[in-house]
């Protein structure tokens, strides 16, 4: 996994907590799954990064 994209993955997931945070507080539920959302897209990406890390040794 390059440095790159662990960099965008991890922004993902923060970025995700702060939209879940911020819909907890605000009691948005839509901006709440919004934040979920974002944060299950930067798990499955960097699952798929350290599948094709595994590869190339």
């Amino acid at each position: 996994m390059g440095a790159d994209d662990k960099l965008q993955n991890s922004g993902e997931d923060l970025q995700g907590k702060a939209k879940e945070a911020a819909g907890k507080l605000t009691d948005n539920e839509q901006l709440e799954a919004e934040g979920k959302g974002d944060q299950a897209k930067s798990d499955i990406k960097q699952a798929a990064e350290k599948v094709k890390d595994a590869f190339k040794h």
